[in-house]
């Protein structure tokens, strides 16, 4: 098997590479890092990143899934960068990695709704 991830260039970049990329506000501080990547099955867009943020040692850890189109790569800061301060992060929609969590589209619309983006869910 050829290993991809080693000869991709310009703006295409293996998804196992994207988690644990760093995220950033504005101002360089770091908010967290990529997690996962949720991806539309049928057009083989990224729809959402989705950050862990804060806790320690896992514990107090969430998830936050992000729009794809509020992260913007910074090739200087080797990370994404939103345009959120940790306040609006605290208060944005989110999970724990021990709640019984389902994707669901009306999920999907308030996330879409709160980062003030166009909708993927129709």
């Amino acid at each position: 098997m050829v290993d991809v991830t080693s000869r991709t260039s310009g703006s295409l970049i293996a998804a196992e590479k994207v988690k644990g990329t760093s995220v950033y506000n504005m101002v360089g501080d770091k908010l967290g890092s990529i997690d996962d990547i949720m991806l539309d099955k049928n057009g083989g867009r990224a729809i959402y990143a989705v950050m862990s943020f804060g806790g320690f040692l896992g514990m107090g850890e969430k998830f936050h899934p992000l729009p794809w189109a509020t992260l913007k790569y910074d090739e200087t800061r080797g990370g994404y960068v939103v345009n959120l301060d940790k306040k609006q992060l605290q208060d944005a929609p989110n999970y724990d990695r021990n709640s019984t969590f389902e994707w669901t589209p009306d999920y999907g619309r308030k996330v879409d709704s709160y980062y003030k983006t166009p909708t993927y869910w129709s």
